[in-house]
C-alpha cells in the first residue's frame, strides 16, 4: 500500500504551495486511510461528518437536493480534500452531500486535528488558502457564466477547463452543474459531432 509520501494528493499540495517533508511527516502522522464504494456517501445533508478526506484515487460528485432533486455543485478528482465547509468553519451539519462516483481511496483527517495543524503550521495553512481561493474563484466564475452564457458556451468552456470530470462524469449531473436540463445538454452534444 502507498504512503501518504509517495501519495498523489501529497504531489498535488505540492503544485499549489511548497510542502516541506517534515510537514507532510507531521500531516501523515494525523492521516488515517479509508475506503468508499461506488455511490457510498461520504458526506449527508444535516449530519456532522466529524472528518476531511484528502482524495487519493477516485471521483466524487458534490450536490444539493432541491425540491426533491438532486443539483450538482462539483465534482473531485484525485488530489482533492473533501469536507463540510458548514461544519469546518461554522460548527454546522453539512447543507451538502458528496457521493462516491467510483471506488474512492482517501486519507481521512478529524477537522479538530486539521483546525489545529493549520494554525500551527505555517505551509499547510498557506496551501489551505490557496486552495480556498481557488475554489472561490471556480465558483465565482460559474455562478457568472450562468447568469451570463448561453449553455452552449458554459458547455464549452466547462469541456475545456474540467476534462478529467467530462470523462467521468455521466451527462445528468454535468447538466445539472451546468444549469442547463439533460436534453439541452444532449442537443449540444449532437450538434458539435455533425
Amino acid at each position: 500500500m502507498k504512503t501518504f509520501a509517495d501519495s498523489i494528493f501529497l504531489r498535488k499540495m505540492r503544485t499549489a504551495a511548497p510542502i516541506s517533508d517534515e510537514t507532510a511527516s507531521i500531516l501523515a502522522g494525523h492521516l488515517e486511510e479509508c475506503h468508499f464504494h461506488k455511490k457510498e456517501l461520504i458526506l449527508r445533508e444535516g449530519i456532522f461528518c466529524r472528518y476531511v478526506w484528502l482524495l487519493e484515487k477516485g471521483f466524487v460528485r458534490h450536490y444539493w437536493v432541491v425540491n426533491g432533486e438532486e443539483a450538482t455543485t462539483s465534482f473531485s478528482t484525485e488530489g482533492t480534500p473533501i469536507f463540510s465547509m458548514d461544519e469546518m468553519y461554522y460548527g454546522k451539519p453539512s447543507e451538502e452531500y458528496a457521493q462516491a462516483m467510483e471506488p474512492v481511496h482517501a486519507w481521512r483527517i478529524k477537522v479538530g486535528e486539521l483546525e489545529q495543524l493549520l494554525r500551527d503550521n505555517l505551509e499547510l495553512a498557506t496551501w489551505a488558502r490557496i486552495i480556498h481561493q481557488n475554489e472561490y474563484r471556480r465558483v465565482h466564475k460559474s455562478f457568472k457564466e450562468r447568469l451570463t452564457l448561453p449553455a452552449r458556451e458554459r458547455y464549452r468552456i466547462f469541456t475545456e477547463e474540467f476534462p478529467e470530470v467530462c470523462r467521468r462524469a455521466n451527462l445528468g449531473h454535468i447538466a445539472s452543474y451546468l444549469g442547463i436540463t439533460l436534453p439541452t445538454l444532449s442537443h449540444i452534444r449532437s450538434e458539435e459531432r455533425i
